[in-house]
């Protein structure tokens, strides 16, 4: 991977990691549900109008929807409006790629390896101690939820692996299409049929710009700039070479809350999240190739130009954020 190839990735993940940050902002003034349905609906009018149709399976592209977009999008958001704290939510969801393993091998009767299984137990330890450390000072719920989204992203993984598009920057997008309408249904059901709208008039009077700006960032940077800039690596370069950088979505995430919001993880957390990151990075077989080198074992054969693997021909154990192109 070159140097400036490296950079894009690292920016991907900061892009990506800030995006918590911006949810967290623009749920200071919406309520979570509107505003993931607002996120989707500010991209899926100008991906009607002027992105071609992937080709794939409406069936794969609705799953891909209600699981990546309305599962996994409206339980982060009611979570991190629930109490979440944005840079922990960062690290939770990131047990999306161990529930794409099980699911996969459940469903699709995909063969799991010793190192997938001991990934997700390591990640299930670092869930466990997340669980104890919030039950002593806050309530389970946000967690729970935050869980659960992490669950919808696998869901929503399973459904891009089975629909194989040939354009997946295309199909991330049109993936836009399916959340508004249950978004909206949902939050005229649980938050009042215009409360989300009354709120996305006042956005628009004094005090109303930064969630705006926010609204911005997710639905611009956090989507459509992150998702094209990983998805051109991920044409250049195999999945495996390209979806560890996600992990550094966590750190900045994290780092990010730390700094502008005065989130102060425990330490009990911050042992908790490294379990769960090291875990996806063992499923995912980084952290062994990483250690390999490390020690002078032998390096695997560098990919060069299209040459490698497709996201479409991605390991069942691989992050979950190379799948989507990735938080579109």
């Amino acid at each position: 991977m070159t140097a400036r190839d490296r950079s894009l990735a690292v920016l991907v993940a900061v892009l990506w990691g800030l995006n918590f940050l911006a949810v967290r902002v623009g749920l200071d003034h919406f309520p979570p549900f509107f505003l993931a349905a607002l996120r989707y609906l500010v991209l899926a009018v100008p991906v009607v109008l002027f992105v071609p149709r992937p080709g794939v399976r409406l069936r794969w592209l609705l799953g891909y929807g209600l699981g990546f977009g309305v599962a996994q999008f409206g339980l982060l958001f009611l979570a991190i409006e629930q109490g979440m704290p944005s840079g922990l939510a960062s690290v939770v969801v990131q047990a999306s790629a161990p529930f794409t393993v099980l699911l996969g091998a459940l469903l699709l009767r995909e063969r799991v390896t010793r190192r997938q299984l001991a990934g997700i137990g390591l990640a299930v330890v670092g869930m466990a101690v997340i669980a104890v450390d919030r039950a002593r000072t806050a309530p389970l719920l946000p967690l729970v939820l935050t869980v659960l989204a992490a669950f919808g992203w696998a869901v929503g993984n399973l459904a891009s692996r089975q629909a194989k598009p040939r354009y997946p920057l295309r199909f991330a997008l049109w993936m836009a299409v399916v959340p508004p309408l249950p978004l909206l249904a949902l939050s005229a059901v649980m938050e009042g049929p215009d409360t989300g709208w009354r709120a996305l008039g006042s956005a628009f009077g004094p005090g109303g710009w930064p969630s705006l700006v926010a609204l911005v960032y997710i639905a611009v940077l956090g989507s459509v700039v992150g998702s094209g800039i990983w998805t051109a690596l991920l044409k250049r370069y195999p999945a495996g070479v390209v979806a560890p950088f996600s992990m550094l979505v966590p750190v900045v995430g994290m780092a990010g809350a730390w700094l502008a919001l005065h989130e102060r993880p425990t330490g009990w957390a911050v042992a908790g999240g490294t379990a769960v990151v090291a875990g996806v990075l063992l499923g995912t077989g980084w952290l062994p190739r990483f250690l390999r080198g490390r020690t002078g074992g032998t390096a695997a054969p560098r990919p060069r130009g299209g040459g490698g693997r497709t996201p479409d021909s991605q390991p069942a154990g691989a992050t979950g954020a190379s799948q989507e192109t990735q938080r579109s």
